[in-house]
């Protein structure tokens, strides 16, 4: 698969990183409530990272990795069109607010698996 990295953001939950993986599974995998990739076509989970893939272009990231003060939780948007890769920034109005609308939802998601696994979380 051919990936173009369109943004990325990050966070430290300082709490050990099986911890931080289970609050983030819990907030993103579905279960017995509406989550984030509900509806999504292509949900992987490998690791310690969980993939979507829905339409056209899109792929979205979650990881979590051991940091020194924590975990360390990524998460990064890329464009894998398959055909037109040149037209996803046109489709998307050039990403405008893009970065700035990822950042807000991922602070947010932060927040939640830092409440999930009892422990503080800041975005870095």
């Amino acid at each position: 698969m051919n990936k173009k990295l369109i943004t990325e953001v990050a966070g430290i939950v300082e709490a050990p990183a099986g911890r931080v993986w289970a609050a983030l599974a819990a907030e993103l995998l579905p279960g017995d409530r509406r989550s984030a990739v509900e509806d999504a076509p292509t949900v992987e989970v490998a690791g310690h990272t969980i993939s979507v893939q829905g339409g056209w272009w899109y792929r979205g990231e979650w990881s979590v990795e051991p940091h020194p003060q924590g975990a360390l939780v990524v998460h990064r948007v890329f464009n894998v069109a398959e055909w037109m890769r040149w037209a996803v920034p046109l489709a998307n109005r050039m990403f405008a607010g893009f970065a700035e609308t990822t950042r807000q939802a991922f602070g947010e998601l932060l927040a939640n698996v830092g409440r999930r696994a009892q422990a503080p979380a800041r975005p870095v």
